[in-house]
């Protein structure tokens, strides 16, 4: 390996999020549950039940799809009626050290993607979440507008 190259953290457990905004108001998340005795995973006889990476996911993605229609009506932008955030916190160990990691997923259509990209980027400035990990945990975004 190239000594400049930084290895890539191994993925230990994931949790997934998917938040819309149903009637213009209130976002719901969509939580599926994991168990942690899942394959590869050694605790053992245990239910299925929200991991710390999930309810973490969860929260972030209520929170900053609330920032994203802040960050529009600062900009004077109708947010489509099927704007989503698929958001996935990965519990990563890169070397000795245990930590996270993020990838954002969020869907405009028919906002022009210069400005969904930079009401994303509002939406993090805004976001406690966000703000939080903001320089700790490794945050990729990805914005969808077609």
């Amino acid at each position: 390996m190239n000594a400049n190259m930084k290895e890539s953290p191994k993925i230990l457990f994931t949790g997934k999020t998917h938040t819309v905004v149903k009637g213009g108001e209130h976002g719901n998340v969509d939580l599926n549950l994991s168990s942690p005795n899942a394959p590869g995973r050694v605790i053992a006889d245990v239910e299925p039940h929200p991991l710390a990476e999930q309810l973490f996911a969860g929260a972030w993605s209520a929170c900053y799809i609330t920032a994203l229609g802040i960050a529009a009506s600062k900009k004077k932008v109708k947010l489509p009626d099927d704007l989503s955030v698929d958001i996935q916190v990965d519990v990563a160990q890169s070397g000795a050290a245990w930590v996270l990691q993020a990838k954002f997923d969020i869907r405009m259509p028919g906002v022009p993607q210069d400005v969904a990209e930079k009401i994303a980027q509002i939406g993090h400035e805004t976001c406690p979440y966000s703000k939080a990990v903001h320089g700790n945990v490794d945050v990729a975004v990805n914005v969808v507008t077609s």
